[in-house]
């Protein structure tokens, strides 16, 4: 019989199409989560999606007892749990830094004690800040991030210290840490942590910075989820994406299954230890883009995104993924375009009720100042 793996987290997004992967490969699931409203809803029940193979306990990363018991038995661990979101993270400080730091403290304590073969931590994109550019004599650089006086005056481009512009190259892994948020910080914090633990106790810890993820079962209605999600919920209630800034800014969405696939890869390869790879699609597109792509598939191209060209503090110009030590080590190569990933989604989306909370949350933003 195949490893026992726990996913924190599980019941989510990302976690639970893992969790389908990993049974049909013979492994066994344990999944430890809190089943936050944000994202499940109200009360706390097991989602309709989660595959009925998998053992499902409730309960906080934070609570010592149960992660412990989440643990007993267990050969590998996929660290999911987050709280998600870079605007929400920063009013809600508290939060966000009990849950992604002491809930990854309290889990690696317990590690300590039970120790496993295998530990995959999710981290994020967003501890990069900007991506990386070059300058146009050729050379890299990775710019400060914009001040606010540049924003006020609705200059959205990075720019070199001599004020010339600069084109937005694929982001390595070597590029350090600029973190522009609390959710950066947290999930920055996450990474070094499980990887500092794995050195000093023998356990083999691989990080992985998830880029944009998107695709089935992304919760539409948390207005703090992936913008794709964002952009759904807006236009299946007949109502425009918001866009912030010119909608000109270059991300890398990627397919949760593309990201599912990099996961069994970082279990499977038991060579690799005390590693760090992005996890992307490899290509980047502007938001205005991928708006224009998700409304054909939902069939809403007559509803056109507003673009607000304000800024929301923490959010950073371009960032997309250098995928190639992924490739070259574990062997990752994406299978998803955007153009046949979003058919995908809107399939799924099509037999949702998805409530429009967007508004609601740029507001909430706006009244603490965090939206200019």
């Amino acid at each position: 019989m195949k490893d026992h793996i726990l996913i924190t987290g599980g019941a989510g997004f990302i976690g639970s199409h893992l969790a389908d992967e990993l049974l049909k490969r013979g492994y066994r699931v344990r999944v430890l989560d809190c089943l936050s409203a944000q994202v499940h809803g109200p009360g706390q029940a097991r989602p309709d999606y989660l595959n009925p193979e998998v053992e499902l306990q409730i309960g906080d990363v934070r609570d010592p007892d149960a992660a412990a018991n989440a643990l007993e038995g267990v050969d590998a661990v996929f660290h999911f749990a987050a709280a998600v979101g870079v605007g929400q993270s920063m009013y809600q400080v508290n939060h966000y830094t009990s849950v992604n730091n002491l809930g990854t403290a309290v889990l690696l304590e317990e590690l300590i004690q039970k120790q496993v073969q295998r530990l995959i931590v999710a981290s994020s994109m967003s501890i990069y800040g900007e991506g990386l550019y070059q300058t146009h004599g050729g050379d890299i650089c990775s710019p400060e991030g914009r001040g606010l006086e540049q924003l006020k005056n609705r200059k959205w481009e990075s720019r070199a210290a001599n004020g010339s512009d600069l084109l937005p190259i694929p982001t390595p892994e070597t590029k350090p840490a600029s973190l522009s948020s609390v959710y950066a910080l947290s999930k920055y914090d996450q990474e070094r942590l499980c990887l500092l633990i794995g050195r000093a106790y023998g356990i083999p810890t691989v990080a992985l910075r998830f880029f944009n993820v998107y695709g089935s079962r992304q919760a539409a209605s948390n207005p703090y989820t992936g913008v794709l999600a964002i952009f759904a919920s807006r236009l299946l209630n007949d109502h425009a994406p918001l866009v912030f800034e010119d909608g000109k800014q270059r991300r890398d969405f990627v397919s949760v299954y593309d990201v599912v696939q990099a996961c069994v890869l970082a279990l499977e390869e038991k060579s690799v230890s005390d590693a760090v790879f992005n996890v992307g699609s490899g290509r980047s597109y502007t938001v205005l883009e991928t708006a224009a792509a998700l409304s054909k598939v939902l069939g809403k191209e007559h509803i056109d995104p507003q673009i607000t060209e304000t800024y929301r503090m923490g959010d950073i110009r371009h960032c997309f993924a250098d995928i190639r030590l992924a490739r070259a080590v574990l062997g990752y190569e994406p299978h998803y375009t955007l153009e046949n990933g979003l058919g995908e989604l809107a399939e799924w989306l099509e037999g949702q009720q998805v409530i429009d909370r967007v508004a609601e949350a740029q507001t909430e933003l706006a009244s603490r100042g965090l939206a200019l």
